[in-house]
């Protein structure tokens, strides 16, 4: 802990400018989170297939049981994609 001595003015002026730069600090942190932020893109086929609870195909039984089988998922999208 860091001991400081002085007036009260003095340290009203000495404690009251860290919080106003601390703060300043924090609002420029906010704005620069505003613009880095990712931009969003379309998704694949693929993606939006995967997302759709009504095409998942788990696993019945085993030590896999109830995880996604991506690989019969995969078949199924591609013979659904087949013209």
């Amino acid at each position: 802990m860091v001991k400081i001595e002085g007036s009260l003015d003095e340290l009203r002026a000495l404690l009251g400018r860290a919080e106003r730069s601390v703060a300043v600090a924090s609002e420029t942190v906010k704005e620069t989170k505003k613009v880095a932020k990712k931009t969003k893109r379309k998704l694949s086929e693929w993606q939006r297939y995967v997302r759709n609870k009504s095409n998942h195909i788990k696993f019945k039984r085993g030590p896999k049981k109830g995880r996604l089988d991506l690989a019969s998922m995969s078949k199924a999208f591609k013979r659904g994609r087949k013209k």
